[in-house]
């Protein structure tokens, strides 16, 4: 195979219809559209989830609760977890990405305390579960909120 001879693969390069642009494209005078009705005006159409007068699926559901949006998610860090990392090591939020602990910081990080902590750490996070906290303070290392 040479440079010259390249060409895209069949059926990967459609080209555009261009409509309105006279009988003999197949798709003049109405443009596809056909003659009439909503779909045929400009802007015409129905908005997202209207159901041609049918009473519409979002308000046949029942609705219940509601949405907080100042809600902070954290991302979670069991304590079982933080035996990767040396003794005495000072375990920051920055630690746990670059080592691919956690993927996303999201609002934080929140250390749980499902597992054994076995090594003595300085853990620094946004936040702590009452079960994370004596896990590490009795493995001897120390917690700070950020």
């Amino acid at each position: 195979m040479k440079l010259h001879e390249l060409k895209p693969a069949e059926g990967s390069r459609k080209v555009r219809n261009r409509v309105g642009r006279g009988i003999g494209s197949g798709n003049g005078k109405t443009s596809g559209r056909g003659h009439k009705g909503q779909n045929s005006r400009s802007g015409g159409g129905v908005r997202p989830g209207f159901e041609g007068g049918q009473n519409p699926l979002f308000r046949r559901l029942p609705k219940r609760g509601f949405t907080n949006v100042n809600r902070k998610e954290y991302a979670i860090v069991n304590v079982e977890t933080l035996n990767r990392f040396e003794d005495g090591a000072e375990v920051t939020a920055a630690l746990l990405l670059e080592t691919g602990v956690v993927s996303n910081e999201k609002a934080g990080i929140k250390i749980l305390g499902n597992g054994e902590l076995t090594k003595k750490l300085t853990v620094k996070a946004h936040k702590f579960s009452a079960s994370a906290k004596e896990a590490i303070e009795n493995a001897g290392g120390s917690i700070e909120v950020i």
